[in-house]
């Protein structure tokens, strides 16, 4: 019997990657910007209860606070990190 649980939860181990894997790849396609983990996270996170168009709200407005972070950091004399 022991065989027959290390076999299905292979299975499903299997399928989930399978899954991880397609849904990363549509990820790129939308040009989300996600790495896999950041993926699995908000996925895990809507699949806990979290409003998907809330999440997606948080995540658009931390870019913006990096971008504007970096922006600040790098100056007005700096373009992509190499002066002019």
């Amino acid at each position: 019997m022991a065989s027959s649980n290390n076999l299905n939860e292979e299975g499903i181990v299997k399928a989930s990657r399978e899954a991880m894997d397609v849904l990363y790849d549509l990820s790129v396609l939308l040009g989300t910007g996600l790495d896999r983990q950041t993926l699995a996270l908000c996925i895990s996170m809507v699949e806990d209860g979290t409003n998907p168009l809330a999440l997606a709200t948080v995540v658009r407005e931390l870019r913006r606070e990096a971008e504007a972070r970096s922006a600040k950091t790098r100056g007005p004399d700096d373009i992509e990190g190499g002066m002019v």
